[in-house]
């Protein structure tokens, strides 16, 4: 084993992540005091995480000078961190006993890190205002690690095609030798949105303990809300505010980055971003024709209602501020759809991402024209980078994989006694990070009623999906434990 993988290396990764976790717990007391409530689990949780952290770090030895992460050790080390601090975090629901059954409480903490966004909760409001205040918070915690690992981690092992969509090449030269810098302006973009988001949300009204929550929730595109009816009980300035905030979460942050460093000619570029505001303008655009013409709302409220549940499925938020599945059949099946195409890479966002469906669009482009120009060259780029054949096999397979694994867990659900549409619509939006449904996990529904065994693997498909399945799924192939 010690031929395979570093194991001191992995074990100091993941006991820095339980230390992180220690002291995001703490950050709840505060929360308890103030509201007069018992904090006695988060003191409790965050020791044991604290202790199992110093644990794990005395038997991880000493670092080997001069050693870095391989790609073998970042496939483990990503993929048991995720489950460690999902399974830690569901320590004050169970020790508050606000959830008092473990495979609820890892589901409500997997969805929270992974900012999914479903819920096992039938009345959130009868929780306490500490647990609330977690359950946004690893949405928030969740948010900045996929930022993390997708910009700064993914394309230095040239991992899922990130070093070629994700970033241009004069950043990527640039971030090897100053890893921590950019590290720490992406942290600082990410508060800034944060900041400004629970300023504008309090501006309108809302509570500061309800604009932080939707504002974890929001710029990390995870969808906790800490009310029943999640954003729908709100003015129309709230929801839109949300709106627009949901969208630039959804949006590449490297994108952010070049806003930060006024590098506008990058931007202007940037396909993928142009791709990611045309999908939702079009989906958009249809829905609000759908909801004036066939229901006859008014244009101001067809056009609100439509595209905040656009950007919120697109995007993987999983706010709602209507129920859809009560739209013609036609409308919230172009939702259900919308559930397999995902943000942009590069963002808090999840499912199969922008950038690889438009490369599938450019292969379909390119193969018509090899059909009509048979002896002609015609490469498939994209941002003005060729794909090799190689990449642009491995993107197209991971569309494959992504939807051969949709049907297979459809399928498990199914064979447990769910109705399809429930199954189909709960493994969706679980792979991609989403929260709603459709059948009985919609978004005015929940997970609570699903059977034990459909809950976990939910939980197992949603850290699939969050770490985009390849560096889950090669830990069991066989060629991965051999020297």
């Amino acid at each position: 084993m010690a031929g395979i993988l570093n194991i001191n290396l992995i074990l100091k990764v993941i006991s820095l992540n339980m230390f992180i976790t220690a002291i995001a717990l703490l950050i709840c007391i505060p929360v308890g005091i103030y509201y007069n409530e018992s904090t006695m689990a988060f003191i409790v949780s965050s020791v044991i995480a604290m202790v199992l952290g110093l644990i794990i770090l005395f038997f991880s030895g000493k670092r080997e000078s001069g050693y870095n992460l391989h790609v073998k050790d970042t496939f483990i080390t990503v993929t048991v961190s995720w489950l460690t601090i999902s399974l830690t975090g569901s320590l004050p629901y169970l020790l508050s006993g606000a959830i008092p059954s473990f495979s609820d409480a890892f589901f409500e903490s997997v969805s929270g890190f992974t900012t999914t966004g479903s819920s096992i909760l039938t009345d959130i409001e009868s929780l306490p205002m500490s647990v609330l205040f977690w359950r946004s918070l690893t949405h928030w915690i969740g948010g900045i690690g996929i930022i993390v690992l997708v910009i700064l981690i993914m394309p230095k092992f040239r991992i899922g095609g990130y070093h070629l969509f994700t970033l241009e090449s004069s950043l990527q030269e640039r971030i090897a030798p100053n890893v921590k810098k950019i590290g720490q302006q992406l942290l600082i973009i990410y508060i800034f949105l944060t900041v400004t988001e629970i300023i504008l949300l309090h501006l309108g009204n809302m509570s500061i303990f309800e604009s932080v929550c939707h504002a974890f929730g929001t710029v990390a595109t995870g969808g906790f809300s800490p009310r029943n009816t999640s954003i729908g009980g709100y003015s129309h300035y709230i929801q839109y505010v949300i709106m627009v905030f949901m969208m630039l979460g959804g949006a590449n942050f490297v994108i952010h980055y070049y806003i930060l460093r006024r590098e506008f000619r990058k931007i202007k570029r940037n396909e993928e971003l142009k791709f990611y505001l045309l999908v939702i303008f079009i989906i958009g655009s249809v829905i609000t024709a759908g909801l004036h013409f066939k229901m006859g709302k008014p244009v101001e409220e067809s056009f609100r209602e439509s595209f905040f549940q656009v950007i919120s499925i697109l995007t993987c938020t999983g706010f709602s501020t209507a129920d859809y599945l009560k739209w013609p059949v036609y409308l919230w099946v172009i939702l259900f759809l919308s559930m397999f195409i995902g943000g942009s890479t590069g963002s808090t966002a999840g499912g199969i991402k922008m950038a690889r469906h438009l490369i599938v669009l450019k292969n379909i482009k390119a193969t018509l024209r090899r059909i009509m120009h048979p002896n002609a060259v015609i490469p498939v780029k994209l941002n003005m980078n060729t794909i090799n054949d190689k990449m642009n096999s491995n993107i197209l397979s991971f569309v494959t994989v992504y939807l051969m694994i949709f049907v297979a867990g459809t399928l498990l659900i199914t064979f447990m006694g769910v109705d399809i549409s429930t199954s189909g619509g709960s493994v969706a939006t679980c792979m991609a990070g989403i929260g709603p449904g459709i059948g009985t996990v919609g978004p005015s529904a929940n997970f609570a009623h699903l059977p034990v065994a459909a809950k976990l693997l939910l939980s197992a498909l949603m850290i699939f999906g969050r770490l985009e399945i390849y560096p889950v799924l090669v830990l069991f192939s066989r060629d991965f434990w051999r020297s």
